[in-house]
């Protein structure tokens, strides 16, 4: 799936996200170059002014290399900006991972050496809690490993998706029983509003799942104090809309252009230091758009977000 760069005038942050000089900046770069190319152009007025004498033939002459040069600068430039996209990208690929796998492992670590080293035979009663330990961490490796699988099949456009007749509600209602004790712990309700004789949809329930599971997943992990998460499910034309609404921390305005990409995590969610790997959303976005429906969001900082998707009805 082509990846989408979007149009940013603040050259200073963007050489500032890219980690690259001012002189190294693909934005800064096509400045320079259109300064160049205007300088160029009057050059080529001028002299053709002092050699042609029909004016039509010289604008036409100027305006022609104008826009040539402009289209070479505009190419080349784009394609910088993919190189250090694609590098800043990598870099954070490899702290995100890094980060997200030294944590368990070091857990993992430290349970085995307690159950290596024969201590449990002086904690009596120990063995339950260290076992759980080992499960929780072998468990959050392996949704990683699970989430980049399923990002490289997206990459390579081989993520099938097996549609079939599904009961929505029934599979956000399971979700929201999952989540009850993580809800209950972190202090927040979670609500369910439901159109009645909602219908079904036609999508892969294996992959929507991922997108019901992630959205509650962050709604509930982002809102830091007591708070509501309310879930919304109603029909809208040929679609049925699931729509989130917590009250959590938000998204900044500079960082919402980012929120699908991959690998992107929020500054103030980074403040937080909340757990993730920055590719929920991503994976959420190719499945639902794959099923032929479309997802967005609204946002206050501070005050919350609600994510929205509609999928097609059959």
């Amino acid at each position: 799936m082509a990846e989408s760069f979007p149009i940013n005038l603040n050259i200073v942050s963007l050489c500032r996200r890219y980690g690259v000089s001012l002189w190294q900046c693909p934005q800064f770069l096509f400045l320079i170059m259109g300064a160049v190319i205007i300088g160029s152009s009057t050059g080529t007025y001028l002299i053709g002014t002092r050699f042609i004498e029909e004016p039509e033939i010289v604008s036409l002459i100027v305006l022609l290399i104008t826009t040539i040069l402009f289209v070479i600068a505009f190419t080349i430039t784009r394609s910088f900006e993919k190189l250090a996209e694609v590098s800043r990208m990598k870099s954070e690929f490899i702290d995100i991972v890094s980060h997200q796998l030294r944590s368990p492992l070091t857990n993992l670590k430290w349970a085995v050496e307690i159950i290596s080293s024969g201590d449990l035979r002086r904690d009596v009663g120990k063995e339950e809690e260290y076992y759980s330990v080992l499960k929780e961490n072998i468990g959050r490796m392996l949704e990683l490993v699970d989430e980049l699988l399923i990002v490289s099949k997206i990459e390579q456009g081989v993520l099938i998706l097996r549609k079939k007749e599904v009961d929505f509600k029934k599979i956000v209602e399971d979700f929201i029983s999952r989540f009850k004790f993580y809800a209950i712990a972190s202090n927040i309700e979670i609500k369910l509003h439901s159109e009645n004789n909602l219908p079904t949809v036609f999508v892969d329930p294996s992959q929507i799942k991922l997108v019901v599971e992630n959205l509650i997943d962050n709604a509930i992990r982002y809102t830091k104090e007591k708070g509501i998460v309310e879930i919304r499910l109603e029909k809208k034309e040929k679609y049925v809309l699931f729509s989130i609404k917590d009250s959590g921390v938000g998204i900044p305005e500079g960082d919402r252009k980012y929120i699908f990409q991959k690998f992107f995590r929020a500054e103030n969610i980074m403040r937080e230091q909340t757990r993730g790997s920055g590719l929920g959303l991503f994976v959420a976005k190719s499945i639902v758009e794959n099923s032929g429906g479309k997802i967005w969001f609204e946002s206050e900082e501070g005050k919350g977000t609600t994510f929205y998707f509609v999928l097609p009805i059959k």
